[in-house]
């Protein structure tokens, strides 16, 4: 009998990824979409026959209960969230309501309808915002520095409360900054990695950034979700920090990312103050060896490797497009 997994935020970059990786592994996949005049099926476009889609909302707390129900999922990838930090600044309340008291409602939906269901939440590296060690590992101290930091902060203390109180499989994976040519335009990566396609083929001509000392730790949303995974085979549930273990900054993404196309980025690259956060977070920089040695995890693409990939999928993007003008 085929195994079941229930993914919310499906549609997003993380849940697409991970849809393929549980269909290559034999799995019925369900995902979790919100009822919204504007679901984005664009990531998922070509996984959409294979997969079965669920109406479902954070926001709540019984249509997660009714989906529980109707479909019995054996594990559970908590992925859905507000996720971009600046929205959060903007949209805090929201944030909260999601990305923290979401979570809570579906660890409570599964704790009601099947606590043998095993649980994933994606945690974030923006949880340690304002660091107080590097690199930063599972017994980091949180000082998360965006109403974003601060929600997930909430969703991962109620993950470890419902798995210490209720006895539930429940496994958070603190993931630190993951990209992939999925990766939404707001996101500074892909906001890199499109706008050097745009210059290059002459549909633009400057990229406006803010802060380009900002040092993430970057790897591939590929190999992360296989960590996700992972997790939930182990006999124990736990926390687990998931990274590169190497930091690069924005100067240096942007960087390799014209380099790519040949171009020079000094000659493109704006700095534009609109775009620095009212609270920055540092040096990013994860130590995931629990993981690797726990799981036997490791990242299979490099840092040049996606900054590549990311630039070659926007080429081809755009130059299709472009095509179809013609």
């Amino acid at each position: 009998m085929a195994k079941r997994a229930l993914v919310t935020g499906v549609t997003g970059q993380d849940g697409s990824y991970l849809a393929e990786f549980l269909l290559e592994l034999g799995y019925e996949v369900i995902g979790m979409v919100r009822r919204s005049s504007t679901v984005n099926f664009e990531r998922i476009g070509h996984l959409q026959d294979r997969i079965v889609l669920a109406p479902g909302d954070l926001l709540d707390e019984a249509s997660l209960i009714d989906v529980l129900r109707t479909h019995r999922p054996d594990e559970v990838y908590n992925l859905a969230a507000q996720s971009f930090v600046q929205t959060s600044f903007a949209q805090p309340v929201l944030t909260g309501e999601i990305t923290a008291l979401g979570v809570t409602r579906l660890l409570d939906a599964i704790r009601i309808v099947d606590p043998d269901i095993r649980f994933y939440q994606a945690s974030s590296s923006e949880m340690f915002g304002k660091v107080v060690e590097v690199p930063q590992r599972e017994g980091t101290p949180f000082h998360p520095r965006s109403p974003y930091g601060v929600a997930k902060v909430y969703g991962h203390w109620i993950t470890v409360n419902y798995r210490e109180s209720y006895d539930l499989h429940a496994s958070s994976g603190i993931l630190f900054n993951h990209e992939s040519p999925r990766r939404g335009l707001e996101f500074v990566t892909r906001k890199i990695s499109h706008a050097v396609a745009q210059i290059k083929l002459g549909m633009a001509t400057e990229l406006r950034l803010g802060n380009l000392e900002a040092q993430r730790d970057w790897g591939f949303a590929g190999d992360y979700v296989k960590a996700m995974w992972q997790m939930l085979q182990l006999d124990t549930p736990d926390t687990y920090v998931i990274s590169t273990d190497e930091t690069h900054s924005v100067r240096e993404f942007c960087q390799l990312a014209f380099d790519r196309v040949g171009l020079d980025w000094e000659r493109h690259v704006v700095v534009d103050e609109a775009f620095f956060r009212p609270a920055e977070v540092d040096l990013l920089v994860g130590d995931s060896s629990k993981a690797r040695s726990a799981l036997g995890w490791k990242p299979d693409v490099g840092f040049e490797q996606l900054v590549h990939m990311m630039v070659d999928a926007d080429l081809d993007l755009l130059t299709g497009r472009l095509r179809g003008l013609h």
